[in-house]
């Protein structure tokens, strides 16, 4: 579970690719989360270090502005 109260709308997870990196990733896709983009791989000179940006879709809300006087 997230530490954030509010879902965000956008994620980048980040860390060693490895099973519990994966098992990040497929924790948020089970909570409506999807991948956005390709994941992106570097090594840091002992490891692997993965990254996977997410978006979690929702309509779009929005507000009219208040009628100002003109």
């Amino acid at each position: 579970m997230s530490d954030f109260t509010k879902p965000l709308g956008y994620r980048l997870i980040t860390g060693p690719d490895d099973a519990e990196f994966c098992a990040r990733v497929s924790g948020l896709l089970d909570e409506g989360y999807r991948l956005h983009g390709s994941p992106a791989l570097t090594f840091d000179g002992e490891r692997v270090i993965a990254a996977q940006a997410l978006v979690l879709p929702h309509p779009v809300s929005y507000e009219a502005p208040v009628d100002s006087a003109r």
